[in-house]
């Protein structure tokens, strides 16, 4: 009789061990190589001028160009404007960042200025006119005062 009712029990626990252990779904090779397609494509720019509405290597890049150049190239369409980006991405909590997220500064005293976050506290951006395609340190004490959402265009 211990025979018959070890598989069985043995079968249940681990079924229940395994659904405890999830939180869910963990991101698929599709999406990892997406994200860092993304973010290859984002560092490839770096060094390119800034331009006011420039969304391509050639003319230079707005910040917001510049993040849908990425994702555009990578095969992913989103919104042109950083306010377009904001409404249409999918929040993200600023716990999970994760390389290929949308940051969102308040430079201004609204959300005005976007980057990609490629991973390791770091993130790329068109910062302003007169400079170019640059990194940054999302610990930076000034940038990290101005985050004021996170998005994704990334299916988790």
């Amino acid at each position: 009789m211990y025979r018959r009712l070890q598989c069985p029990i043995l079968c249940i626990v681990a079924l229940l061990l395994a659904a405890c252990s999830t939180t869910g779904p963990a991101p698929g090779p599709e999406t990892s190589s997406l994200r860092q397609e993304i973010v290859s494509i984002a560092r490839a720019q770096i060094g390119k001028p800034y331009r006011y509405g420039g969304r391509s290597p050639r003319q230079g890049f707005d910040c917001s160009g510049l993040v849908q150049y990425a994702h555009r190239q990578a095969g992913l369409e989103i919104p042109r404007t950083a306010r377009e980006q904001l409404g249409h991405g999918r929040p993200v909590s600023s716990r999970h960042i994760r390389p290929g997220d949308l940051l969102f500064f308040s430079v201004t005293g609204k959300p005005d200025h976007v980057a990609l976050y490629l991973g390791d506290g770091v993130f790329v951006h068109a910062p302003s006119s007169g400079k170019k395609v640059s990194t940054e340190r999302l610990d930076n004490p000034w940038w990290r005062r101005r985050l004021v959402a996170v998005r994704s265009f990334i299916r988790p």
